[in-house]
């Protein structure tokens, strides 16, 4: 069972690193890896992603040795632990309302006696049984983990209960969605979002568990880093794309002297 970096950071009470990537790229768990981050989530709730092109870049993951978290927007439990049997390190799951739905969660992803994954240990996160499965249901449970996303109100007013759910490693804020639940599309600091912000963070220091979402700037991250925050998200394929594209035709312009 390899090592996951982001319980290890955890585990020294430091932010875990984390980019996206929207995109099948097999060039950027390695990139990522090099650049210090210590995972990449792939964003499979938005975006479309055959099966093997997952199983791919999980094990580009390995093979760069850092993290991989899947998000999905699947329920079904047999499918949740397969991409875990395939080697992800995570699951992050968008839209978790209630304490209800965060055990339904916790008892696919964890095995006994936190849950009740089922047990086959012939996957990449297994090493294709080569070791046997002596230690794997142990090793699986301290090393992969299970994070769920707030995005709405009723999951702002649950999240108590919900942080108190054995099983549930982490609370990442979707800002979007809850933003546009919230009546103030985007705008981050907003009162509301603020007040929320802080009603999650309460949540998570007082059961001992991970938080935070994704962000955009150095003081924002610093901001989060603060108030307790150890699951930061910045930067993704999309942005980079996004951010890069007119530098490289302002510099082909200015080449061609078109500015």
């Amino acid at each position: 069972m390899r090592t996951s970096l982001i319980r290890q950071r955890l585990r020294q009470n430091k932010a875990a690193r984390i980019a996206c990537l929207y995109h099948p790229t097999t060039m950027m768990p390695a990139h990522a890896a090099r650049a210090g981050f210590d995972a990449i989530w792939l964003d499979t709730e938005h975006c479309t992603w055959e099966r093997r092109e997952l199983q791919r870049l999980i094990a580009h993951h390995h093979l760069a040795n850092i993290d991989c978290i899947v998000r999905t927007g699947s329920r079904n439990a047999a499918e949740l632990y397969h991409l875990l049997e395939d080697g992800a390190t995570g699951l992050m799951i968008p839209h978790v309302n209630s304490p209800e739905e965060a055990a339904a969660l916790a008892r696919a992803t964890k095995f006994p006696p936190l849950g009740e994954r089922g047990l086959d240990g012939a996957g990449l996160d297994n090493n294709f049984y080569l070791d046997g499965t002596t230690g794997y249901p142990a090793a699986a449970n301290a090393e992969t983990f299970l994070i769920v996303q707030i995005e709405t109100p009723e999951a702002v007013a649950a999240v108590d209960a919900i942080a108190a759910v054995p099983g549930v490693d982490g609370l990442f804020i979707g800002p979007g969605d809850l933003s546009l639940r919230l009546g103030c599309p985007m705008d981050w600091s907003n009162p509301k979002m603020v007040a929320a912000e802080d009603a999650v963070a309460a949540a998570a220091a007082r059961h001992g568990k991970a938080w935070g979402r994704p962000s955009g700037s150095t003081e924002d991250i610093a901001h989060l880093a603060r108030k307790g925050a150890r699951l930061i998200a910045h930067g993704s394929d999309f942005g980079a794309v996004m951010r890069m594209m007119p530098v490289f035709a302002k510099t082909m312009k200015d080449g061609l002297g078109e500015a």
